[in-house]
């Protein structure tokens, strides 16, 4: 059993999951660089690696389920455990704005993005939770967003309240259900399940309006990933501060 902590963080050969790998990394923990492209996730472990990162490249599209299992094997076999998993890929298939209004988005793009987005999330915690069972005091980090706040989104004024992007900010709310119910589940474990807004961040997906630096955007699934025994479960936060579901 290595006696350090293990970190998964998938989609992190760039953007936020790169800057979450690193930051765990400066921490002294070993990374799990999950890529779906090899070239790409090969390319990001040498960048920490050479920042004196101990990070490692794992093959894992979250929307091919034998790059799971492989991952799983592979984790056990090298390390024997899961300390910390990161579900940090998600696609969004409307841009910043959205572009089309809820009633006229095609069922094959809600369909899609909730592929990635909730149903294939959920595989890959169902297949890494054995290992994360495994870990003294395991913890799930949810990338989730304050676009998926049914509270915010129902109230007029409110930062969100104009910013429509139906299947995204749905299979976040999603995402987010799904977080509520996990931690409930393990709430007799020295598991922590959580949900993180990383912030409107300068990432292809945060788009040219966005206001915080790469850096800024991982803080928060940096600290939910390594929260003490008296940590929170079940919650969904930014920076520290409680967002409404």
């Amino acid at each position: 059993m290595n006696s350090k902590k293990v970190a998964l963080i998938t989609g992190a050969n760039k953007g936020i999951g790169f800057e979450t790998a690193r930051q765990l990394g400066k921490l002294g923990i070993t990374v799990l660089v999950g890529a779906r492209n090899a070239e790409r996730g090969n390319e990001a472990t040498a960048k920490l690696k050479a920042e004196g990162v101990d990070a490692h490249f794992v093959h894992l599209d979250v929307d091919d389920l034998t790059t799971h299992t492989a991952a799983a094997q592979f984790i056990e076999t090298t390390f024997g455990k899961l300390d910390i998993l990161i579900n940090n890929a998600a696609i969004n298939l409307e841009g910043e704005t959205g572009t089309k209004p809820t009633s006229e988005t095609s069922l094959d793009v809600y369909r899609k993005t909730f592929e990635t987005n909730v149903f294939n999330t959920i595989a890959v915690t169902q297949t890494l939770l054995p290992l994360i069972r495994k870990s003294e005091a395991g913890r799930i980090v949810n990338l989730s967003s304050i676009l998926g706040s049914n509270t915010l989104h129902a109230t007029p004024g409110s930062p969100i309240y104009d910013f429509k992007v139906p299947a995204y900010n749905i299979s976040k709310s999603a995402l987010n259900a799904f977080t509520v119910h996990l931690a409930y589940e393990l709430k007799e474990t020295p598991i922590k399940v959580n949900a993180a807004h990383p912030g409107w961040v300068k990432t292809e997906m945060g788009g040219e309006g966005a206001t915080m630096e790469i850096e800024d955007g991982a803080k928060t699934s940096v600290h939910l990933a390594t929260l003490g025994a008296d940590g929170q479960s079940g919650t969904f936060t930014h920076n520290g501060e409680t967002l409404p579901w």
